[in-house]
């Protein structure tokens, strides 16, 4: 050994005491969990007010709820004892704690106000029916004595400087603008699912205290007061857009509204699932409403809905995570299922028609802009009017023939949804005439849309045709990607796609869909096991195979320039009106824009 080297003696690390630690320090580490910003925050209380039986709840917030949240709402309230009860954690009215998987309640873990009462100023002001009002506060994990309060019913919780106590949080929020809009968003989505209450939510920034969002509470029927508080919280382009979702399987429930193809979105922020009625934010769930719109939707366009998944509380696991976001079925497969077939046979039901919005993007796009406001002449001049200006200005004009086509004496078709063809301009769009407007078709997009779907059908009569491989390719793939990829072997094999074991990790690829051609199976393999392992379900191979319809049908269908005879033209109206999905193209563009008469006349002044 080198005598100019030393070994060092190890140092003795002392040894770590355990030791428990106190209430105030669980509070804020439970808090962590369940309070990530004001929004998390006032969605707990207002699912303790709808626990409540609330029928009116309002929100007050100021600086995006970073100085002041205070929820009202008009429920059963909480007795003088119950108050400080209710601060305790994991104390709750919801649960026994028998039955973690029976639950019918937005709330039962306990956590909410303890959690609130560890990070800001909290007050709680509460008066059951035939007692008086007494309120409680909380500042930093400290707790008053209960006091007597003026209410006249429900409970008032009020919180200010919230994270005060843990003021690292603080730097992690962001503007009050971007916390603002987050709180807005929790409230329209607890109104979404609570159609029978009114939600009321203001601002009380800078002093000035302004109405934010507010939707009272619906009558009727379920679908009718859903679609009514759709209408106010998604709009009413939305409302006149949406289709009614009603499904069941296997003990699941779905209902709800789910846009047309044509309204669609650039990005996947307005849509909204709901579980029991608890808005939940679940990757499996979406990636179902994705492969329901998969085939009249393109990648970069994303589908509007509002879908509601009832079952049975012993169906469903909602304690996965403490802000309660995440939920596991029992079964996801069948739910998946539902969801997609669901949707598909809403959006088949919907025939040929588009969404309205088209029709004003039109309109719009064609609206001149104009510095100086307009002056148009109201009234149309009579044909005998105009004859007699025409004699004064150039006599023998109004001799001259008109030019207006004249539709034939037995025409009847003018009374169908998508009219009678009138002319074709640029040798593709065909303008049609209905009972109250005019439809311009884009007759390329509308033909392939009609090949395509023809495809499809004597696709699922005929089958997959599947080619043999001369030699079986063998992948080698992991343990739980081999069992999960064997699991589907027989849906598989209907799309043409024929595997087995192969011993060990090994799968041998026997037969590979015909219309796909030479295909590299591994790398399609390997695609697949990765969408089951990020959606439990896979469309892979179903994607690919439509993929290669949709260009076959772009090659075979009726190409620009070529001039339609009038006949053609109405038979391929008549076609559309009989086909589901041909108001959009195989990539979501809409087929035909349709024009009122009112809208035109307004295009041109004449309302």
């Amino acid at each position: 050994m080198d005598c100019g080297m030393t070994a060092s003696a190890p140092q003795i690390q002392p040894r770590p005491v355990i030791r428990q630690l106190d209430e105030a320090a669980i509070n804020r580490i439970a808090a962590g969990e369940v309070l990530e910003r004001p929004a998390s925050a006032v969605k707990e209380l207002v699912e303790n007010s709808i626990d409540a039986g609330a029928q009116r709840i309002e929100v007050v917030i100021a600086d995006g709820g970073k100085t002041l949240i205070r929820v009202s709402d008009d429920g059963c309230g909480m007795a003088a004892d119950d108050l400080p009860l209710a601060l305790s954690r994991h104390a709750t009215s919801k649960i026994d704690g028998s039955d973690l998987l029976n639950i019918t309640s937005f709330g039962f873990r306990g956590e909410a106000l303890a959690s609130l009462g560890a990070v800001g100023r909290l007050l709680i002001t509460s008066r059951t029916p035939g007692d008086g009002a007494h309120s409680i506060a909380v500042s930093g994990g400290r707790i008053s004595d209960v006091r007597p309060a003026a209410l006249t019913s429900g409970t008032v919780v009020e919180l200010r400087d919230m994270f005060y106590a843990t003021p690292a949080r603080l730097k992690f929020l962001r503007t009050d603008r971007a916390e603002a809009q987050a709180v807005t968003d929790v409230v329209k989505r607890l109104a979404m699912a609570e159609p029978f209450v009114t939600f009321i939510l203001r601002d009380a920034s800078d002093g000035d205290t302004r109405v934010v969002f507010r939707a009272d509470a619906q009558t009727g029927d379920l679908f009718d007061a859903l679609h009514g508080r759709l209408q106010t919280v998604l709009g009413r382009d939305f409302a006149d857009n949406a289709l009614r979702i009603d499904a069941e399987r296997d003990g699941f429930h779905l209902t709800g509204y789910a846009a047309l193809p044509t309204y669609s979105r650039g990005a996947a922020v307005a849509q909204f699932l709901f579980v029991n009625g608890r808005p939940v934010r679940d990757k499996m769930l979406l990636g179902a409403l994705r492969a329901a719109y998969m085939d009249v939707l393109s990648r970069d366009r994303h589908p509007v809905a509002a879908l509601f998944v009832d079952c049975d509380p012993m169906l469903v696991d909602v304690n996965v995570h403490p802000a309660k976001s995440e939920v596991r079925f029992r079964d996801p497969g069948v739910v998946r299922g539902l969801i997609v077939s669901g949707l598909r046979h809403a959006l088949a039901g919907a025939g040929h028609r588009a969404s309205s919005t088209v029709a004003d993007a039109t309109l719009g796009a064609m609206e001149p802009q104009h510095a100086t406001p307009r002056v148009y002449q109201m009234d149309r001049p009579s044909f005998s009017a105009r004859s007699l200006t025409f004699q004064a200005q150039a006599p023998g004009f109004a001799e001259m023939p008109s030019a207006r086509v004249e539709p034939p004496a037995d025409d009847t078709s003018a009374d169908l949804p998508l009219g009678a063809a009138r002319a074709q301009v640029h040798e593709n769009y065909i303008i049609a005439q209905t009972a109250t407007g005019i439809v311009i078709v884009d007759g390329h997009a509308a033909h392939e849309r009609l090949v395509y779907e023809k495809l499809k059908s004597q696709m699922a009569t005929n089958g997959v045709a599947a080619q043999a491989l001369l030699i079986p390719e063998i992948v080698e793939l992991s343990d739980h990607e081999t069992a999960a990829l064997l699991d589907i072997a027989d849906d598989l094999a209907r799309l043409g796609l024929t595997i087995e074991p192969f011993g060990g990790n090994a799968i041998a690829v026997r037969e590979t869909p015909a219309i796909l051609g030479e295909i590299n199976a591994a790398a399609m393999l390997r695609d697949i096991s990765d969408e089951l392992a990020d959606q439990g379900d896979s469309a892979s191979v179903q994607a690919r195979i439509e993929a290669i319809l949709s260009r076959v049908a772009c090659h075979g269908s009726i190409r620009t320039g070529r001039r339609m005879q009038a006949a053609e033209m109405n038979a391929l109206l008549r076609e559309m009106e009989a086909t589901p999905h041909s108001g959009q193209c195989n990539h979501g563009r809409p087929t035909y824009v349709e024009l009122k008469l009112s809208d035109i006349e307004r295009l041109f002044g004449r309302t």
